[in-house]
């Protein structure tokens, strides 16, 4: 516990130093239990993540992850995610920047030439495209898919289905199509839709031999 105390300490105390020493922060601090979460905006991020690894007292060398999140009830309705490791100083450093369907977000792929694959990750299921990222292919969706699958409003069957065609020995896509047959459901409850349990005859039959006085 000590160690733990410690180390939230030092995330506090690098917390402050961020944000009063670093060009373009927004705000910085400890969030979700305890992690250190840095926002920025598009314009100021590549200044920011160059000194986040450079500086001596952050030496982020490592872009660990990229990701995204969409929040569709706002104006600029996605977070670009950065996820950074310093093995040197051992402490993790979260960036967040904010944007919208229209406006890219620069690359850091030149800071971290690992991080194209991140970002691509993020165009593919997210629409968020990169300022100077050379290579905006899909990376796990197919060729020619249509959409971006983790946004909110994207249908969870999607647009088109595949299915391997035997007459055309081809994998065929063809338009997404949920027919069944239909169906009425009993919304009772067990107990309300069984009106005789396993064992009333007996007691009926126990009845109906009874003398009646």
């Amino acid at each position: 516990m000590a160690d733990a105390g410690a180390r939230q300490e030092r995330l506090a105390a690098l917390a402050t130093t961020i944000a009063t020493g670093f060009a373009g922060v927004s705000r910085a601090g400890l969030e979700r239990n305890g992690e250190l979460v840095v926002h920025t905006t598009r314009d100021a991020l590549l200044g920011l993540m160059t000194a986040l690894r450079d500086d001596p007292r952050t030496l982020c060398q490592q872009a660990m992850d990229i990701c995204g999140v969409d929040w569709p009830q706002r104006a600029e309705r996605f977070e670009v995610v950065y996820n950074l490791l310093s093995v040197a100083l051992n402490h993790r450093v979260r960036v967040i920047v904010s944007t919208d369907e229209a406006t890219p977000v620069p690359s850091v792929s030149g800071i971290w030439p690992s991080a194209t694959w991140w970002e691509r990750e993020v165009w593919d299921l997210f629409g968020v495209r990169f300022y100077g990222l050379a290579d905006h292919r899909r990376i796990l969706t197919d060729y020619g898919f249509e959409g971006h699958p983790l946004r909110k409003d994207f249908p969870l069957t999607g647009y088109v289905e595949l299915r391997y065609d035997e007459d055309r020995k081809q994998v065929a896509y063809e338009p997404v199509k949920l027919t069944q047959d239909f169906r009425n459901f009993q919304f009772l409850s067990p107990w309300e839709a069984m009106t005789t349990l396993p064992g009333d005859e007996k007691a009926h039959l126990a009845r109906s031999e009874k003398p009646v006085p």
